[in-house]
């Protein structure tokens, strides 16, 4: 995944600006970035705290490593079935 050259905190600095009363187009070129990613960002970070970012970011990077963890353990499975069904 791309990184970003904004932190969480940054986003959501920007969106308070917007938040009071700055227009969209006026932040977008104030710190370089497209109307479109300013949006996308408003959705995901709109209304949220710094603290709430955070939570976020560890949830989701908890939510990868488990997702890893499941896949590994599927391969293991699969290939201990594989195994079995070749020697009976």
């Amino acid at each position: 995944m791309k990184r970003s050259r904004f932190s969480d905190e940054q986003i959501i600095g920007i969106l308070k600006e917007h938040q009071a009363g700055l227009s969209a187009r006026d932040l977008c070129r104030k710190h370089g970035v497209s109307e479109p990613t300013f949006y996308k960002w408003r959705s995901r970070y709109g209304g949220m705290e710094v603290s709430d970012a955070k939570r976020l970011k560890a949830l989701e990077e908890e939510n990868a490593r488990l997702k890893k963890l499941l896949a590994e353990s599927m391969m293991d499975v699969s290939a201990l079935r594989e195994m079995l069904g070749k020697n009976f």
